[in-house]
Formats: structure tokens, C-alpha cells, sequence
């Protein structure tokens, strides 16, 4: 009994020089260990802020900040980093930006990515010295990755609104559609925010869009970045001078007068397949809907989707192209299927038989590109077959 109560005496004895051993050990190291650790984070802020010293992680819940930012530390000399998430081509598209005291990108770089072409590794290379008052002026995206540059540059817009805001300042933080939203409301409040975007089978003055009413209320016009709301009468609401309100009057007149209607292009002999449908308006142009064979229908057979690409697309009686839009497609995801965005398919608006080829190809979708090039060819053909000069 002695024996066993010496032995549980020296094993709590063991266990309590080791417990004041441990504690003395952490409390000597848990300083170093913590500023190793601070060090260390620091190291990777500086990669986008070199100057940065004494960084701080700012608490975002004092602050009303851009949805893509996830962490922001600020620094003794004034600047900080603003940590993003955005969506390119895949989703979790990881940033860091620093920025300086005196509102300029200090440096960028992207931590992580799910994107296919790379661009977005090395699109931080590009961004040193931009504001938020020429980034989007001054800084481009890059051609066959507009939607990754797009969304990487937009996140840097973010980052930079960020500093504003964080630095005591205003800044607005709305996405591009819900600026476009509250700037068609103001203009035409009797629209009630709901709109839908005019495809443009006519030719009209100094507008780059156009949203019409669902209600019948009237229009919105795009000029440059003035937003000029015109009444279903023609009659223009927004304070322009007399010249402006005489050119938005007579596009209206012109959208007014653009109802379609549909030909029987049966009757055409030599009509393109790819043509599906085809309209006329009133002033004499056409509206095309067609299907264009990419990847989907001539790549590899384990991997092509076997479907079309479908396209609207306006042209005058003369043969320039007014708009072009893609309507649907199932081309290689990230890749191919580029010819849905916006950015691929408006370089034909303007363009005729002469120069439609002339636009920029999408990267690693030779097939996509061509295809589409073939199907816009064929409106021209049908042109000249419904103008009788074929």
C-alpha cells in the first residue's frame, strides 16, 4: 500500500514539473511563434504592397463593402490589401491587390483560379499606378480572355473602392447592372425599372443602347454615358439641348417603325441552310436567325456537343450588319464558348461582306471561330438572294 501510494505521489509530482515545464516553454515561445506567424503574413501582403509595414486586418463588419471582398489589412504608412474572390470563367477566382497611400495599385496577383488559359497568372503585371479614376478607361482586358482580364480587372475596382471607403472616404460600390438599372429608372421613372433591351434592326444616331418600356411608357436612349429618356409620342423628357433632343426624336421614330415582319424563304431558291428564319422591316432591312456549325457540331466526337450555335443578326438592305448577338450555344465550356459573350459577338456589328472576317479569333477555339465566321457569311448570301441580285 505505502509502495503504491509513493508511486502515485511521484507520478503526480512527474506530471506537475511537467505541466510548469510546458507552460514556461509556451509562454517563452507563443511570442515568437505568434510573430513568425505575423511575419509570415506579412511577407505574403508585401508581395502587393512592398512598402507596407505594421499591417492590421481591418474588422469588415464595420463597413458596407463590395460582395467580392473577403479580407482587408491596412498598414502604418496608409495604404492597404483587400483580399477578393470573384468569378471568371470558373468560379473562385482569388486576388490580392495592394494599394498605396495615395490611391494607386501598388501591385496584384492572383493566389488561386479555376480558370483554363493562365491569363489571369499573370494580368497583375499589368495593373501598377491605376486609380479608380482611369482603371476603366485606361486599362484593358485581354483579347480571348475577356471574361477572366473582365472579371479580374472589376475586382480591382472593388479593391480600390475598398481603400475609399476603408480610409474614411464614399465610394460607389453597385455592380455595372445595377448602375445601368438605377440610371434607367431615373431617367424614365413611369417605366416602373422594368425595361428590355432594344436588338437594333435600324440604324440610329449617336445611341450605343436602347431599352424600351414593358409598359409602353416610352424609351431610354445611351449616348456616350447620358441616359436620355424619350415618351412613345417622341417627345424627350431629359434636359438635352434643342440639336439632341431633334436626333433622339428621330430615332425613336425609327425604332417605332422597325416592326417585323416574317418571309417565307421557301420560296428562295439557293437560300442558305444555315438560314432558319429571316424578317423584314418596314424601312427595308432584315433580321436573320441562324444556326452556324463550331465545335459542337465538327470537333472531336467524344467531346463535341453535337449542337449548333444560334444567332440573330440585323443587316441593311445593302448589306452592313446593324447587330449581332449569339442566342444560344453548347461550344467547349471556357473555351468555345467565348462566342457567347458580348465582347466576341458585337465585333461584327458594322462590319460587311468585305471585312467580316477582320475580328479577333478566340483563343484555342480555331473551330468555334471559324464556324461562326461561315454562318455570318451566309447572311450576306441571303441578302442578295431576298434583294434579287443574287
Amino acid at each position: 500500500m505505502k509502495s503504491y501510494i509513493k508511486s502515485v505521489v511521484a507520478l503526480t509530482a512527474i506530471c506537475a514539473v511537467v505541466a510548469i515545464l510546458l507552460a514556461v516553454t509556451n509562454f517563452v515561445t507563443a511570442p515568437i511563434i505568434e510573430k513568425n506567424a505575423a511575419a509570415a503574413a506579412n511577407e505574403a501582403l508585401m508581395i502587393v504592397l512592398p512598402e507596407g509595414e505594421d499591417f492590421t486586418q481591418v474588422d469588415l463588419t464595420k463597413y458596407e463593402l463590395p460582395a467580392t471582398v473577403t479580407e482587408v489589412y491596412t498598414e502604418a504608412g496608409g495604404g492597404c490589401v483587400v483580399k477578393l474572390v470573384t468569378a471568371g470563367y470558373g468560379p473562385d477566382m482569388v486576388l490580392m491587390c495592394g494599394i498605396n497611400a495615395n490611391g494607386e495599385i501598388a501591385g496584384a496577383t492572383c493566389l488561386s483560379s479555376n480558370e483554363t488559359l493562365g491569363v489571369e497568372k499573370t494580368y497583375g503585371d499589368n495593373v501598377k499606378g491605376y486609380t479608380v479614376d482611369n482603371i476603366d478607361s485606361d486599362l484593358d482586358t485581354a483579347s480571348g480572355a475577356t471574361m477572366t482580364t473582365g472579371a479580374y480587372k472589376n475586382a480591382l475596382k472593388d479593391a480600390l473602392n475598398t481603400a475609399i471607403i476603408v480610409g474614411g472616404g464614399s465610394a460607389d460600390i453597385r455592380t455595372e447592372e445595377e448602375k445601368l438599372a438605377d440610371n434607367l429608372k431615373t431617367a424614365l421613372p413611369s417605366a416602373e425599372g422594368k425595361f428590355t433591351k432594344w436588338f437594333v434592326t435600324e440604324e440610329v444616331t449617336d445611341v450605343s443602347e436602347v431599352y424600351v418600356a414593358d409598359n409602353g411608357k416610352g424609351y431610354v436612349l445611351i449616348s456616350g454615358e447620358s441616359f436620355i429618356a424619350v415618351d412613345s409620342d417622341g417627345n424627350v423628357l431629359t434636359d438635352v439641348s434643342d440639336d439632341v433632343k431633334s436626333v433622339m426624336s428621330a430615332n425613336v421614330e425609327a425604332i417605332k417603325s422597325s416592326e417585323l415582319t416574317e418571309i417565307d424563304i421557301t420560296g428562295y431558291e439557293n437560300m442558305p441552310d444555315a438560314v432558319d428564319k429571316a424578317y423584314k422591316t418596314a424601312s427595308g432591312n432584315y433580321l436573320f436567325e441562324l444556326h452556324a456549325a463550331g465545335y459542337g457540331i465538327n470537333g472531336d466526337k467524344y467531346t463535341a456537343s453535337g449542337e449548333y450555335i444560334n444567332i440573330k443578326v440585323s443587316v441593311t438592305a445593302d448589306g452592313k450588319i446593324l447587330a449581332c448577338e449569339t442566342v444560344s450555344q453548347k461550344e467547349t465550356d471556357k473555351i468555345g464558348s467565348v462566342c457567347g459573350d458580348a465582347s466576341f459577338y458585337s465585333q461584327f456589328n458594322g462590319k460587311d461582306e468585305t471585312n467580316y472576317g477582320d475580328i479577333d479569333a478566340i483563343s484555342g477555339a480555331t473551330i468555334t471561330t471559324n464556324g461562326y465566321k461561315t454562318g455570318i457569311s451566309r447572311v450576306f448570301e441571303a441578302v442578295k438572294i431576298l434583294e434579287g441580285v443574287a
